[in-house]
């Protein structure tokens, strides 16, 4: 009886057409077109039947391998979590992270190559016994946040390493036992909350992630939902743009013999507010003074701030961040300052695949997942920069960890509670499961290829169409007395 409630439950909670999941209004109209061929693709997929002739069927090969991953997190790795919880390291510095994790990849059958791409603290770990077939790709991340009082893992970072060390372990081990072809690499991605550089960009196009057919993670997650298929990401596209006003010295007594490159910032912020009532209300303008000067009797000659400017797409946030550099030379000339503006680095959208994100859904059910939202919830690829979620098929695994906001103290202290080790044990069984069903089903690698390759092929037709949808006004010169 169970068992035919289960089917129910698979066939009638499949994520709903791509139409439903596209972020705003503006996207859902301008790219009507567009959307409709994704719908059509989707359809065409036939979805439904396919994860649910996945994950209903019994199969003692893929409850043996979940076993597996179950074991290594209860017996080793939720306690090498909690471990990494309590020793946070922030982007880049990770050092005492990577080597638990490597340590205990090499201990289990994976040669470890460290400092891929140039960075320190990135490594990847390829299975040994690995043959020729679907090269199954495993991201961990492990870096903390930076905090006024201290670092901390507010993100839970501190657990994707261990959930993914769980599944990777477990599915090579099964390559091997099964003789099934195919192999396993864990790439180890440093400094995901530091947006300059993105690592992941820079692993991508080091040619890092060449040759993976599929790549999965876990992150922590305040609900369990399943994303909707498109175009989108975790936390819009974001550019990460430097301002660098320069002034000259003086003396504060005669203030007006320098120019004061802090009053530059000042200005950049005020002028910011002012826009914002005219731009879109999804808009996100969000900076920091990371220099003001260094000593209040002397006027700053230098001064300097951080934005992130956000927008779900990226035409529209081209238009803002346009807007927010102008307001920069305005800033400085209104001060009589100069600013010099650096894009350091930039997110965009990735490809969010249905064919992985509703398996894996229906798993994270199935292993006893809490706040379920039974909505197909927006684009969301499996990792942030989306660099690398438009060149390949991958699936972000998020299960409830925690009943913290994001980023804060109480998320961290969830890592080391029921909340956060339930959420970490149900994602390593999940992504242990979809990893199986990849590397056993031709079928399913099959429709994923289809999926992606489709939504690949429409995503330069969104944004021309997207073009169309955010006209400028004609601003006349002033006229009159």
């Amino acid at each position: 009886m169970r068992f035919a409630c289960f089917v129910t439950t698979v066939v009638l909670l499949v994520a709903p057409p791509a139409a439903a999941a596209q972020e705003t209004a503006t996207e859902k109209s301008a790219a009507a077109d567009v959307i409709r061929r994704m719908d059509e693709l989707e359809r065409s997929l036939a979805l439904r039947p396919l994860v649910a002739r996945l994950t209903v069927a019994r199969d003692a090969r893929r409850d043996a391998v979940i076993a597996r991953a179950k074991e290594l997190m209860d017996r080793e790795l939720l306690a090498m979590a909690d471990d990494i919880t309590r020793h946070p390291e922030t982007g880049w510095k990770e050092e005492r992270s990577v080597k638990i994790l490597t340590d205990y990849l090499t201990a289990h059958g994976f040669d470890v190559e460290p400092g891929v791409a140039g960075l320190k603290t990135a490594f990847v770990a390829r299975y040994r016994k690995g043959t020729p077939g679907p090269n199954l790709g495993v991201i961990v991340e492990y870096d903390a946040l930076r905090g006024t009082s201290r670092d901390f893992h507010g993100d839970q970072h501190s657990a994707q390493g261990p959930v993914g060390l769980a599944a990777a372990v477990a599915v090579g081990e099964f390559l091997t036992s099964s003789k099934t072809p195919g192999t396993v690499t864990v790439y180890g991605t440093p400094a995901e909350e530091l947006a300059s550089p993105a690592a992941k960009t820079l692993m991508q196009n080091a040619g890092v992630f060449k040759g993976a057919d599929v790549l999965i993670r876990s992150h922590s997650s305040t609900a369990t939902q399943a994303p909707g298929p498109g175009f989108g990401s975790c936390c819009m596209n974001i550019n990460v743009v430097h301002y660098v006003f320069s002034g000259a010295p003086a003396h504060q007594h005669q203030a007006w013999d320098g120019r004061d490159a802090l009053m530059g910032v000042i200005e950049l912020f005020n002028h910011i507010d002012g826009l914002r009532k005219t731009v879109r209300p999804e808009t996100k303008i969000q900076g920091i003074i990371t220099e003001g000067g260094k000593a209040p009797n002397v006027v700053p000659d230098r001064a300097a701030a951080e934005f992130w400017i956000r927008y779900p797409d990226p035409v529209y946030l081209a238009q803002v961040t346009d807007r927010v550099n102008d307001a920069a030379r305005g800033a400085a000339l209104a001060t009589g300052t100069k600013v010099r503006i650096d894009l350091d680095s930039s997110s965009r959208n990735g490809i969010s695949v249905a064919a992985l994100n509703d398996v894996a859904f229906v798993y994270m059910k199935r292993f006893g997942a809490t706040k379920v939202d039974d909505e197909s919830g927006r684009p969301l690829p499996y990792e942030e920069t989306g660099s690398v979620a438009t060149q390949i098929p991958g699936v972000g695994v998020t299960a409830h960890s925690s009943n913290g906001g994001y980023h804060t103290f109480e998320m961290e202290a969830d890592a080391l509670g029921e909340v956060g080790h339930r959420g970490f044990l149900i994602d390593a069984q999940t992504m242990t499961a979809v990893l199986y069903h990849f590397a056993t089903d031709a079928p399913y690698r099959a429709a994923v290829k289809r999926e992606f390759d489709g939504l690949k092929g429409l995503y330069g037709e969104y944004l021309a169409a997207l073009r169309t949808a955010y006209p400028l006004p004609t601003v006349p010169e002033p006229t009159g007395n």
